[in-house]
């Protein structure tokens, strides 16, 4: 049986988005990090897990029902270490692929996550990312052959290297403008 977790990055600092965190700030009736942890939880996989780091403790509370969580120590030194902690995670449990998602991305459709899923258990390819109006989007599936190079990526350009990189890259046209909406300034929740 081939297993397919998720991953959730939501380690961050929110730098760009001023004093608040966030991915605590509110869409709709939900903090941010609440609605794409959702989205996780609403799509069919195996296991699902939140990398967390900065305030851990404040998003760990607005996590929905379903999340393990694992803490990234190193958060402050970029992205790529909660990667790695993502790329453990999905050995010990012996998954065949993880998927990434972004913590600070609300609006991605479950359906796009199961399209990634589809394909890869398809055989499509052993990356696999979606696309809107031809421009890439997150979240990106890894299989386990490229757990290695994610684990020794040594800064946050690592995962999209990769993708762009590697000859086994599949890319999925979905009619799903979320995955290129990310939350990075106040004025992005507008809209909402």
């Amino acid at each position: 049986m081939t297993r397919v977790g998720a991953v959730l990055l939501a380690a961050g600092r929110s730098e760009r988005f001023g004093e608040a965190n966030k991915l605590l700030a509110s869409v709709g009736d939900d903090p941010v990090v609440r609605r794409a942890a959702r989205t996780l939880v609403e799509a069919p996989l195996d296991e699902r897990v939140a990398v967390v780091g900065h305030e851990a403790k404040r998003v760990r509370e607005v996590l929905p029902a379903g999340f393990d969580v694992r803490e990234n120590e190193a958060y402050r030194e970029g992205q790529h270490t909660s990667v790695r902690e993502g790329v453990e995670v999905a050995r010990e449990r012996g998954w065949d692929a993880v998927v990434f998602a972004l913590g600070d991305m609300p609006f991605v459709a479950p359906e796009t996550v199961r399209a990634l899923r589809d394909a890869f258990k398809g055989g499509a390819g052993t990356i696999v990312a979606p696309t809107y109006r031809g421009e890439r989007g997150n979240p990106v599936l890894f299989g386990r052959s490229h757990f290695g190079a994610l684990a020794s990526a040594d800064n946050d350009e690592g995962g999209r290297r990769i993708v762009k990189r590697h000859p086994d890259a599949v890319y999925i046209p979905v009619e799903d403008a979320g995955v290129r909406r990310d939350i990075d300034r106040p004025n992005d929740l507008s809209g909402s």
